[in-house]
């Protein structure tokens, strides 16, 4: 099984930059180089996983790339843009935040990152506003709330469609996490589990969904295009003044799970949102986040971490995840 799954994974690109400590070119930006340098030698750690980041310094005008040009699974990154283009369909007066949505108990869906919608829900129905659906979906990951957003906006293809009209290119959204669940089940295309199904017989299974999942090309970014999301997001490309500081508002409140976040100093904030899958046989399809990290001053920098297919543990891969939010903010500190 490990040798299927890591034919399954692309061998990262290691970054190997010489360095002339002598070279005027060098000396106009060092901490881009440095920069650069460490999230080459953390992509390599990271190994037989493969790790894509963007970092893109807005003041600066700089863009950093370790394995950027693939597209990496989203898990529940993809919540940040459907919420973008449901706060879209309110600024166009096609929805209202204090609108009610009715969710039935056949929708209910685990996993949330905080108890919430999923964790709470009683009866065969509850009826949720707009607003307490976006802030679940967001700051508290809920599943639930994310497919009835998706319902609500239309289907995935509308968001689609929205990032698009932005001109963000390399990021998808097909499914709602019921459908990402059919995958990983190996229940999708009408496919059921039998009730006296073996455990020999769930694992195979569930190998199989697994290795759908790390194939399947569906609810993908780019490490740019995360980035191009964000950036458009800060700048108040994607949204109205009052929208765009909500979306942030509600990434800014994502404290759970910590990951680039535990790597920041005092002072900075971070609108961010992460994304994980589960794991199997020592094997995680997705170990993601994605922010924007602000200074006092005002400076600020984006950045879009994607691990596929790593093979560590779960505090290692935090690990892996502070040291980069260390590694962008020293190397956009003031010198």
């Amino acid at each position: 099984m490990r040798k299927l799954m890591r034919s399954l994974l692309r061998a990262s690109s290691g970054v190997c930059l010489a360095v002339a400590l002598a070279a005027p070119a060098m000396a106009k930006d060092p901490p881009d180089t440095r920069l650069q340098q460490t999230l080459a030698r953390l992509a390599d750690e990271a190994r037989p996983g493969t790790l894509g980041i963007t970092v893109l310094d807005l003041g600066a005008h700089t863009r950093t790339r370790i394995n950027a040009d693939r597209a990496y699974p989203m898990m529940s990154v993809f919540k940040a843009p459907v919420a973008a283009a449901i706060l879209a369909q309110i600024d166009e007066g096609r929805l209202r935040p204090d609108q009610e949505v009715t969710i039935d108990s056949g929708d209910v869906l685990g996993g949330s990152a905080v108890p919430s919608i999923g964790a709470h829900f009683k009866g065969k129905s509850m009826r949720f506003t707009v607003d307490r659906l976006l802030e679940a979906a967001v700051s508290e990951s809920d599943n639930t709330a994310v497919d009835a957003l998706i319902r609500l906006a239309g289907g995935p293809q509308v968001v689609t469609a929205y990032l698009r009209k932005h001109g963000i290119d390399g990021m998808r959204i097909d499914l709602g996490e019921a459908g990402i669940v059919d995958i990983f089940e190996d229940t999708d295309r009408g496919r059921t589990i039998p009730d006296d199904e073996t455990e020999a017989a769930e694992l195979a299974r569930r190998r199989r969904g697994m290795q759908a999942y790390m194939a399947d090309p569906r609810n993908r970014t780019t490490p740019d295009a995360a980035a191009d999301f964000l950036e458009k997001l800060w700048k108040g490309e994607l949204l109205s003044a009052t929208s765009t500081k909500r979306l942030l508002a509600l990434m800014y409140g994502q404290t759970v799970p910590n990951r680039m976040r535990a790597g920041l100093p005092a002072g900075v904030r971070f609108a961010d949102k992460c994304g994980t899958s589960y794991t199997l046989e020592g094997v995680t399809a997705a170990f993601n986040d994605i922010g924007i990290v602000t200074w006092p001053d005002g400076r600020t920098v984006i950045v879009a971490a994607f691990l596929t297919g790593s093979q560590t543990d779960a505090k290692d891969r935090n690990a892996l995840f502070a040291e980069i939010g260390r590694a962008v903010t020293g190397a956009s500190a003031t010198p």
